[in-house]
């Protein structure tokens, strides 16, 4: 949790609201005195967090360079040293995940060549478009099955016969953790195999692969082995500011480079987001446990309070009744609680959320549900 500035004016629009709902004063004090040595628990995402005192202490001294022409040393480092977890041949520093999706697209296929991927895929829904507006790629969307995979029998439906009325499909796209969920290996291999099979390259969104290799207790790189490329977010539970790695072959990453410079990727002295980054690889990878055991804190209790909850990870998902979904996000601003507001509302644990923080929403929320409708 971190102090945010505008914090008085949240306290002072609680007790404003706990007096419309009658409590006492002495109980509204109390609260004011507890909640002005905290701060904001922030469960909009895991992309919300602040770098750390080290964290910035790292960046205030990174040794720096142009990295447009290959020189800034701690890009250099952190590439090499993403390379050598996930256990690629190379690496290319983005300054988002977005980017770094789009330009792997962009490198796999040619203008009119189609990608499969999941409709829940951020690739797909949450990436404006980019594959087809900058690409000129078509998305061939598949559903997911409640689990986060894909039908592979549906998948290969989808790939196009060699025919020049169709788009060439030229790549299968893949995401873990998607909306939390964890895609196992043994499923990975059997959709390796077919896109090896139906000569597919093959790409995977690991913007949150870390928190999946936490919960299965391994390492990125079994995880990620047998892949053409994988796109990792340093900015989201691993804390860093911004920042997204990008991983392939020598050949591949080079054509990413040049797709990172149409797309206007390509950054200068680097190095001061770089070494966030660093910081957050060797520092952050083994604490995002606690997220996940922070979220599961967080499911129970809201379960307890007779929500409909599930929890994958570090992701809560919770069904809010529609006769009490309008008023929520209010009540919990005014009680320190920032969430996007949703019918299925997703909360996520994260670094700047320790189990205090949880505490503190899981009392917030059972105060308003607690209240008449």
């Amino acid at each position: 949790m971190l102090w945010r500035p505008g914090f008085a004016v949240t306290i002072a629009s609680t007790c404003a609201y706990e007096a419309r709902q009658g409590s006492s004063s002495a109980a509204r004090q109390k609260r004011l005195i507890l909640w002005g040595m905290a701060a904001i628990v922030d469960l909009r995402s895991d992309t919300v967090t602040r770098p750390s005192p080290a964290m910035r202490r790292a960046m205030l001294e990174a040794e720096l360079g142009d990295d447009v022409f290959g020189d800034d040393p701690t890009v250099n480092r952190l590439q090499a040293r993403a390379a050598g977890i996930f256990g690629f041949e190379a690496a290319l520093f983005f300054p988002s995940g977005t980017q770094s999706n789009l330009a792997a697209l962009m490198s796999h296929c040619q203008r009119g060549e189609e990608v499969i991927l999941g409709q829940e895929a951020h690739s797909y829904r949450y990436e404006a478009g980019g594959a087809a507006v900058l690409g000129s790629i078509q998305p061939q969307a598949v559903a997911n099955r409640p689990d986060g995979t894909l039908d592979l029998a549906e998948v290969e439906a989808a790939i196009k016969p060699d025919d020049p009325h169709f788009a060439r499909t030229r790549l299968l796209a893949l995401e873990n953790t998607i909306g939390g969920r964890v895609l196992s290996r043994v499923y990975v291999q059997e959709a390796l195999d077919l896109a090896k099979r139906r000569n597919l390259a093959t790409h995977l969104d690991g913007a949150r692969i870390f928190n999946a290799a936490v919960h299965l207790g391994t390492g990125v790189k079994a995880l990620c082995e047998g892949f053409d490329s994988v796109s990792a977010c340093l900015s989201k539970g691993l804390g860093a500011p911004a920042g997204t790695v990008l991983l392939g072959t020598e050949q591949f990453i080079q054509k990413a480079r040049r797709a990172r410079k149409i797309l206007g990727g390509a950054m200068r002295q680097a190095g001061v987001l770089a070494a966030a980054g660093l910081y957050a690889l060797e520092h952050n990878v083994e604490r995002l446990a606690d997220d996940h055991r922070n979220a599961q804190t967080l499911a129970r209790g809201l379960a307890e309070l007779g929500l409909a909850v599930e929890q994958h990870t570090n992701m809560v998902f919770v069904r809010i009744p529609a006769q009490r979904l309008e008023g929520l996000a209010e009540h919990l601003k005014g009680e320190g609680i920032a969430v996007l507001p949703a019918a299925r509302m997703r909360l996520a644990t994260h670094l700047d959320v320790d189990a205090a923080g949880v505490q503190r929403a899981l009392s917030a929320f059972a105060r308003y549900f607690s209240a008449p409708g």
